[in-house]
């Protein structure tokens, strides 16, 4: 009697521990008294086990039972397992938990034949559980994982021990991420097999368009991919404005490689990428072939189109890529490179300032004289200008047109691309740009046709600028065409046929100024009519007149070896992984600030005490 007593007791304290466990945990557990049933719950997961309950397959058998071993903080102990049964038990010695599955005659069902619900053990009493492998944690995550890849290993194993008690190691988290993410995406190695396929599905799908892949070696490495839609084509000859943008961003996915990209600007300033490509390490020979390529995307219409203006850091390859495939181009620096090196330089604030405002100087006598204020302040500003030539980046001595447009856009888009997919194969990686690309064409056609002005929003804007400070103006006109603007400051020659201001602002940003505007409303014009074509709402809507067809799923796909519908070429060459590996470690990572992308605000300087930031109407001093 006395044991029975003791056994009862045990009993209920066990019973009394799990339920203060699973109230903590949130979890539901049925009357333990019930011999054939018990039932585990969490808000989202109903685990039941009943007999005669059926399982697709021994494997689903096996996850099922974990998954409640893991709910209930029990070990779970294999008796055994092959392909007609699956025998377990709780691994506590003298606990009476056990559950016996078999396999349904003539099916390839299983069903639980036997079951004993009943736990009189204390089960696990710390965090750590061995059925918790890296294939649960790879289950547990792997709708977490498809929602947002950028699911890091210390977010999982906290989650998991929030939701299931359960702790695991970083390298378990890790580990079950990368599983997961296989499942979901297939592995590195198969996107790099499937790039032929993907290639002929982009040309197929979307004719025009330019999608190639090259090896290299006798094992077929990947060395380069190059991918340009045809619509993105269509939309920059036809449309944008002769600029384009090219950078770099390396990739710390599990091969590296590197990510080049060639961008245009759209009418209302927004980034347009034309071409990207992938490589497997950045080198000047693979500068030159993507300059190359290029090169063959625009063809003769670089001969039609007006001169183009190129904006780069300017490193030794790409100088010596557009040199050789692009002559007549006018190359410049991008303006917030060579002011983070001059800033870094001279660590002067005044002279930062003074450098800001000779950037932007209209002509080259303002220029010098911003020059020789640096040069007042610092003579080491001399030898800084013969490693940056002015004419490389001064608005006064570029001989290129910009537009107003003097930083590259695309550096922190490539940035942004490497880092959401630096852990997706290639073939997925492309795939998520070119759904962003897809989308960014559908909203920016959407709202191009909605708009009813002659000029779009930007352009817009610094238009009425232009007329508002206008009337301050006189004007006296010489001819039809030829028009004299005086002010207070000094007198401007506007010429209205060709486009021209002594000032340079009209032909340099493309948009009359507030002289052009002074001339223009004097003799009765519009002056919205005097903007380049590449501001206009119809260039906008040419820019993104063209679709983006979607690519079908891989499943649909040539296998290498296969033979294109239509006698078409096969997809005979099987794409291995470069050579370079990630190293071990953490990564280092490149901070970029956004502010650094901005273009930074032109210093004011007053006109009666000579001070930087504030203007003349300002001023406290007294004088």
């Amino acid at each position: 009697k006395s044991q029975g007593e003791a056994f009862e007791s045990a009993k209920a304290s066990a019973a009394a521990w799990f339920g203060r466990f699973m109230a903590d945990h949130a979890l539901v557990v049925s009357d333990a008294s019930l011999d054939h049933s018990l039932v585990v719950s969490d808000a989202s997961v109903d685990h039941s086990l009943v007999i005669g309950q059926e399982f697709p397959d021994v494997e689903t058998c096996r996850r099922t039972l974990k998954d409640i071993a893991i709910a209930l903080h029990f070990d779970l102990r294999i008796v055994k397992s092959d392909r007609s049964r699956f025998i377990a038990k709780c691994s506590k010695e003298g606990c009476p938990w056990r559950v016996h599955v078999a396999k349904c005659p003539g099916v390839p069902t299983f069903s639980i034949r036997t079951l004993h619900g009943v736990h009189t053990c204390e089960g696990v009493r710390n965090c750590h559980h061995q059925q918790a492998s890296i294939g649960w944690v790879a289950r547990s995550v792997e709708q977490r994982v498809r929602d947002n890849p950028q699911y890091k290993p210390k977010e999982i194993l906290q989650d998991i021990r929030d939701q299931h008690g359960v702790a695991v190691s970083y390298m378990q988290a890790w580990r079950g991420k990368e599983r997961s993410m296989a499942a979901l995406h297939g592995t590195f190695e198969e996107g790099y097999r499937l790039l032929p396929g993907y290639c002929e599905q982009i040309r197929k799908t979307n004719p025009g368009s330019i999608a190639s892949v090259f090896a290299t070696g006798q094992e077929n490495c990947f060395q380069r991919l190059f991918i340009s839609f045809r619509a993105s084509i269509y939309g920059f000859i036809n449309a944008c404005r002769p600029l384009l943008e090219l950078d770099k961003a390396h990739l710390k996915g599990k091969y590296l490689g590197t990510l080049l990209c060639a961008a245009a600007v759209d009418a209302d300033d927004a980034l347009f990428p034309l071409a990207i490509a992938i490589v497997d390490t950045e080198s000047d020979e693979n500068w030159m072939w993507f300059m190359s390529e290029l090169r063959k995307l625009l063809g003769v219409n670089t001969d039609n189109m007006p001169r183009l203006t190129i904006l780069s850091e300017r490193q030794s390859g790409i100088v010596e890529a557009v040199e050789t495939h692009f002559p007549s181009a006018s190359h410049g620096f991008c303006l917030r490179f060579i002011s983070e090196n001059f800033r870094d330089t001279f660590k002067n604030t005044k002279l930062v300032n003074i450098f800001w405002n000779a950037v932007y100087a209209l002509t080259a006598v303002e220029f010098e004289s911003k020059i020789t204020e640096m040069i007042e302040i610092s003579q080491d500003v001399i030898p800084w200008f013969k490693g940056f030539p002015p004419q490389l980046w001064a608005v006064a001595y570029f001989d290129g047109v910009r537009y107003g447009h003097f930083s590259l856009g695309v550096t922190e888009l490539l940035y942004k691309w490497a880092l959401e997919c630096h852990e997706l194969p290639i073939v997925q990686m492309m795939e998520h740009i070119r759904l962003q690309l897809t989308s960014w064409f559908d909203e920016r056609r959407n709202m191009g046709m909605r708009w009813t002005s002659i000029l779009v929003p930007s352009a817009e804007k610094r238009i009425l600028e232009a007329i508002a400070d206008a009337h301050c103006y006189q004007v006296l006109r010489a001819n039809e065409i030829e028009f004299e603007i005086v002010s207070t400051e000094r007198t401007n020659i506007v010429d209205i046929r060709s486009r021209v201001c002594s000032c340079r602002r009209w032909q340099l940003y493309g948009l009359p100024c507030a002289h052009a505007a002074a001339a223009l409303i004097s003799c009765g014009q519009n002056a919205h009519l005097f903007a380049e074509p590449c501001f206009t709402v119809a260039s906008y809507r040419d820019t993104y007149s063209q679709m983006i067809n979607p690519v079908p799923d891989k499943r649909h796909w040539k296998e290498p070896g296969e033979g294109a519908e239509g006698g078409g070429a096969k997809v005979d060459i099987t794409i291995r992984p470069p050579k370079t590996r990630r190293p071990p470690g953490r990564p280092k990572k490149k901070v970029l600030r956004v502010e650094n992308f901005k273009r930074p605000k032109r210093v004011v300087q007053c006109g009666r005490c000579h001070m930087l930031g504030h203007s003349q109407k300002k001023c406290t001093m007294q004088m």
